[in-house]
């Protein structure tokens, strides 16, 4: 059924256009006075049409904020998009196996141009044996925090997993040797051996999560053995890729500042892909990597999804939801950018030059049309939304910037209802500006919206303010003085902070919690993923005093008493938000 918007977001949307009050602005609106979010929700903005990063940003601000909102509309069927893209990008992979096929098979060549793709594909998979290396005599396997073929629900759980009948497609099975040497397999057999024999499965299954508010994204959900081992060759891939120059734990900060000083010099492109994992085609890999690479990658993957009732053997080689799918596309795209650069004889365009996590790539700019040209080529489709190889814009990994100045908007994903959700709206629009703007820039466009949000918060947690660095425990303000204590060099200020339950371990037999033991699990117990029981008013330790020199010295050291008897105070129920 289709839903309508809060009055509340509704209030603050508005307030917003109003004030920022340019002819987009009234665009966005009109749609929001009239009730037409199907028109809302898929209103473009093209950077390309301004020459002023402010102008840009305001009309930006009004149009992406609410586009990612997790609301039905009228006419849209977001499921079923997923669907859709699931059998398009897999129609797309079987045209590109069926290009791509002889050069695996030896021919035959049609022409000269084959035999110069030939040779292409040669230099990339030189580059990606050179970062690859030899196949890992040992791999690190671990559990994911998400769902598997199986495991449902909140049943998720490492001990959960741990405690389940494991699952497994007919290619992994050549792995069994390894895990009966775990712990995990040795519980199974001592203490429930009528499911220690692991399921054998066709493949992933489909399912869907919300990405905006025009369709869902779809992903594979793994057999239990197969992410389990997927994902140790994931961390595996990643540190090879590190001693590359790629890498994938830490590189999205690098990736926007590149990003923002391409901006201004016009040095780099910034290119991103449309459905980029579930367009790796098969042939591609088995052409690319090395063989016992491809063999070991091809064991672990799902060659078939189950979706709707039926099962469907895959074009793609693997899908968001394989552990090691992120790192393989990676390894690709870096590879297939320097290949490019060395064929251009670029010697800017090598090493430092290119920059890839996942499916964000970033390239110098002189090479970035035969980049293009070769992932298209190659099966892929790049998303013009999102691809800048001239003018003042660039975009990677969630930095947006426009002439060096940011200009990403806020994005609401939910209509806010509680307490949690007003003070992350109020900082959102806060900090944006501020990126923006600058901090004491003296900005007000956004202030009617902001304080609608801190108007819905009860006067207790309107209080809650402190700085930036705690991110959403508190409401941004740099003037928190009111809500600060200081006593032997210790700061602290009050925040609303999430609390969660751990299962405890008594839930499991002894043989399953040493076993999750050994993979690093909390002595706490687990917790399930995205469980939080509710909110409370606690104290956050900080390290920076507030602008305001005046403070309150009641509060001490953690092991003092005087801490210890607040905190005691703060747990009982008239500081436990009933939410």
């Amino acid at each position: 059924m289709a839903q309508t918007l809060s009055r509340f977001l509704w209030s603050v949307s508005s307030a917003l256009c109003e004030d920022v009050n340019t002819p987009r602005a009234l665009t966005v609106s009109l749609l929001l006075k009239y009730g037409e979010y199907g028109q809302l929700f898929n209103l473009k903005i093209d950077p390309a049409h301004y020459c002023d990063p402010e102008q840009f940003f305001k009309d930006n601000f009004v149009t992406e904020l609410l586009r990612k909102l997790d609301i039905e509309v009228p006419g849209i069927d977001r499921k079923q998009v997923a669907k859709d893209a699931f059998f398009a990008s897999e129609a797309q992979c079987y045209r590109t196996n069926v290009r791509l096929r002889r050069f695996n098979d030896g021919g035959p060549f049609e022409g000269s141009s084959d035999l110069a793709i030939d040779d292409f594909l040669s230099s990339v998979r030189k580059i990606i044996s050179e970062i690859l290396g030899p196949v890992p005599r040992d791999i690190r396997p671990r559990h994911g925090p998400g769902a598997t073929f199986n495991d449902r629900g909140k049943r998720t759980t490492v001990p959960d997993k741990m405690s389940s009948r494991p699952t497994i497609t007919k290619s992994a099975r050549c792995i069994l040797p390894l895990w009966e040497e775990t712990a995990w397999s040795r519980e199974l057999v001592r203490e429930r051996s009528n499911i220690s024999d692991p399921l054998t499965v066709q493949g992933n299954r489909f399912t869907t999560v919300p990405k905006d508010a025009t369709k869902f994204r779809g992903i594979c959900i793994e057999p239990s053995l197969n992410v389990f081992y997927q994902l140790g060759v994931g961390d595996h891939l990643k540190d090879r890729l590190r001693l590359a120059g790629i890498d994938l734990r830490e590189g999205q900060q690098l990736h926007r500042t590149v990003a923002c000083s391409a901006s201004i010099t016009g040095s780099h492109a910034t290119i991103d892909l449309s459905n980029a994992s579930d367009t790796v085609s098969y042939q591609l890999v088995k052409r690319l990597l090395p063989t016992m690479w491809f063999e070991l990658l091809d064991s672990l993957r799902s060659p078939s999804t189950f979706l709707d009732g039926k099962w469907y053997r895959l074009e793609k080689f693997s899908s968001m939801g394989n552990g090691y799918t992120f790192e393989l596309e990676s390894l690709i795209f870096s590879a297939v950018a320097q290949a490019v650069a060395e064929k251009e004889a670029s010697s800017s365009s090598l090493g430092r030059g290119i920059y890839v996590y996942g499916d964000d790539i970033i390239v110098p700019t002189e090479i970035a049309k035969g980049v293009l040209s070769a992932l298209r080529y190659l099966g892929f489709t790049p998303n013009p939304r999102k691809t800048f190889l001239t003018g003042l814009f660039r975009e990677s990994c969630g930095g947006d910037f426009f002439a060096g100045k940011p200009v990403r908007a806020h994005y609401v994903k939910e209509d806010p209802s509680e307490p949690q959700h007003y003070i992350k709206l109020a900082n959102g629009l806060l900090r944006v500006v501020n990126d923006h703007f600058g901090a004491c820039s003296g900005a007000r466009f956004h202030k009617r919206a902001r304080f609608k949000c801190l108007d819905a918060l009860p006067a207790r947690i309107r209080k809650l303010r402190g700085p930036e660095s705690l991110g959403d425990l508190v409401i941004h303000d740099p003037d928190f003085s009111g809500n600060f204590r200081e006593r032997n060099g210790c700061g602290f200020v009050l925040g609303l902070m999430p609390q969660s339950e751990p299962t405890p371990w008594n839930h499991w037999t002894p043989g399953v919690v040493l076993a999750s033991a050994l993979l690093g699990q909390p002595d706490v117990g687990p917790t399930a993923r995205g469980s939080i029981a509710g909110y409370r008013i606690g104290l956050v330790s900080i390290l920076e005093r507030p602008k305001d020199s005046h403070v309150t010295p009641d509060l001490c050291e953690f092991n003092d008493p005087v801490f210890r008897r607040l905190l005691k105070r703060l747990a009982t129920k008239e500081s436990v938000l009933g939410f």
